[in-house]
């Protein structure tokens, strides 16, 4: 492939002479931080090879911006390396990785090539066959998450809860530990964080960088080679360099965390952000680590006196608990997860989806930021996007499939245990204890969407009621038999049989009448119609 749009790396970039190096260390594209290389890495410097794959960018028809964050960070970790003192040799190849790596390895068959675990299962299969070519292929382990696979991996495959494997985490890093007790005599403040956000209430501007020449020839790049793909590349704003993460943490510990955690459920029309960090995109592409961000947000807790517990505890239990658990989840659970569809769901993603134009307030200004810039915190994700598409009968692998391509933060390993374990309960009650549903009234109560929406949340069923409340009966009637099973959900079945039988026929016949006429695409339909937002 030729080096078009590749003339900001040329420039600074040392030509290298691949036949001169025998030791090589392969960089994944989600693994940029230097002090996370062996040491025998950082003490010799070998070679470091990147690999720039078009053919893994057309794997989905992945949103732009996060095609421009994960080229731009790859091409600008490469020159950081070189500062550094390592020989950088940066390959561009129409092939996926591992054919590239093989026809390298090829021409170089001298090389002796190690790299790090890949946190992706299909990168770590394909390395692996070309193990069995390439013997000398050396694998060192991947020291981008806190918590060992073992002994973990076969008590979460057997329904091991988060909040149990959370409050060992503690144990085991001293995060907000009091000997052996947890700060403050409770190991979870969540209940202190529901709330609804105050209309005067001011929220912080988003984290943003201006970009820089190299990033600009991405964006060009991406806008030229990948014209179908989602959303696009306007505005792009997020940080591509290690650096830049680090001032986006301290940004958030100074204006996000102290109200992260009363107002972490909330949603409002006025920002798909609010107090949230958006340090997952930095996290998931390995240019912070979590340990530097745990440390780093409780000393500025300690210290700031300005932090509530519950604020600080929350944004911890996101880190050690939540994401560590999804990525041994990831690890116990693949592939067969993959395929995971407890409810036998297979219509396919409504429309509004792929253009958020639809009459459901909270629909569309959940869909709007993520065609827009990649992103929407998690509470959308869960309690809209995925209620919904549960709600509609939506296949879930669709949704995960969707949640991939269309989020910044987006990897395999921590969607799939998102989309499929927690928020649709494809996996049957693996990692969620039961289904997350909800009306209208949930999200009346956290957000502001209902407030101007063309449906009423006060209606329960007809043309003008809000689609949630009839749509979660009757997904309640439906999966009775799985809220029975459930102890902490068999309530709601009996409350809805409690309701007359015209309430009962008026839930089913609106719920009909409306996913009757709800419009759906598929992947294939979308990249037919070319969809774009409006």
């Amino acid at each position: 492939m030729n080096r078009t749009y590749l003339s900001q790396l040329d420039q600074q970039i040392q030509p290298i002479e691949p036949l001169s190096h025998s030791k090589v260390y392969l960089v994944w594209h989600d693994q940029l931080q230097i002090q996370h290389f062996p040491d025998w890495v950082i003490d010799e410097k070998p070679l470091l090879l990147f690999i720039e794959s078009n053919h893994m960018a057309n794997f989905l028809p992945y949103h732009k911006k996060k095609l421009v964050f994960v080229i731009s960070a790859m091409r600008h970790f490469a020159l950081d390396c070189q500062q550094q003192g390592f020989p950088v040799f940066y390959h561009r190849s129409s092939d996926n990785y591992t054919t590239a790596l093989a026809a390298l390895l090829y021409k170089n068959n001298h090389w002796k090539l190690s790299y790090m675990r890949p946190s992706e299962w299909n990168t770590r299969k394909a390395i692996e066959e070309l193990k069995v070519e390439y013997p000398t292929i050396q694998e060192f382990p991947n020291t981008y998450f806190l918590a060992p696979l073992q002994p973990y991996v076969s008590r979460i495959a057997k329904g091991w809860r988060m909040e149990y494997f959370y409050r060992e985490m503690r144990k085991r890093t001293g995060y907000l530990i009091d000997g052996q007790k947890p700060l403050g005599g409770e190991w979870n403040y969540d209940k202190e964080n529901r709330k609804k956000l105050p209309k005067k209430m001011n929220i912080p501007q988003s984290f943003a960088v201006e970009v820089d020449k190299m990033t600009e020839e991405v964006m060009e790049m991406v806008e030229a080679w990948y014209p179908k793909h989602f959303g696009d590349t306007t505005e792009f704003s997020y940080g591509v360099t290690r650096t830049q993460a680090l001032a986006a943490l301290q940004y958030f510990l100074e204006n996000g965390l102290k109200d992260f955690g009363p107002f972490e459920d909330a949603m409002t029309v006025r920002g798909s952000v609010l107090f949230h960090s958006q340090l997952s995109i930095y996290l998931n592409a390995g240019l912070i680590s979590p340990k530097e961000v745990c440390d780093a947000a409780i000393d500025y807790a300690e210290h700031s006196n300005s932090v509530p517990l519950s604020s600080i505890e929350g944004f911890i239990r996101q880190i050690i608990g939540w994401r560590e658990f999804i990525r041994i989840y990831y690890e116990a659970m693949m592939p067969d997860v993959r395929e995971a569809n407890y409810f036998g769901f297979d219509k396919n993603l409504p429309a509004a989806y792929w253009t958020s134009r639809t009459d459901m307030k909270c629909l569309s200004e959940c869909v709007r930021p993520v065609i827009e810039q990649g992103y929407v915190h998690h509470i959308p994700r869960l309690m809209i996007l995925s209620n919904f598409s549960n709600l509609t009968g939506t296949d879930p692998r669709a949704l995960n499939e969707w949640f991939w391509l269309g989020f910044v933060d987006a990897y395999e390993w921590v969607v799939l245990p998102n989309v499929l374990g927690m928020s649709t309960f494809a996996d049957g009650g693996v990692l969620a204890s039961k289904p997350y549903v909800a009306g209208g009234n949930y999200v009346n109560k956290m957000s502001d969407y209902c407030e101007n929406c063309a449906y009423s949340v006060k209606e329960k069923t007809g043309d003008k009621a809000c689609p949630l409340n009839y749509l979660y009966w009757n997904f309640i009637d439906e999966q009775r038999d799985t809220f029975l099973q459930n102890g902490r959900a068999n309530f709601m079945v009996n409350t809805f049989d409690k309701k007359s039988n015209e309430e009962k026929l008026a839930i089913k016949e609106s719920s009909e009448t409306f996913l009757a006429n709800l419009p759906r695409w598929s992947k294939k339909d979308w990249l037919e119609k070319e969809a774009s937002p409006s």
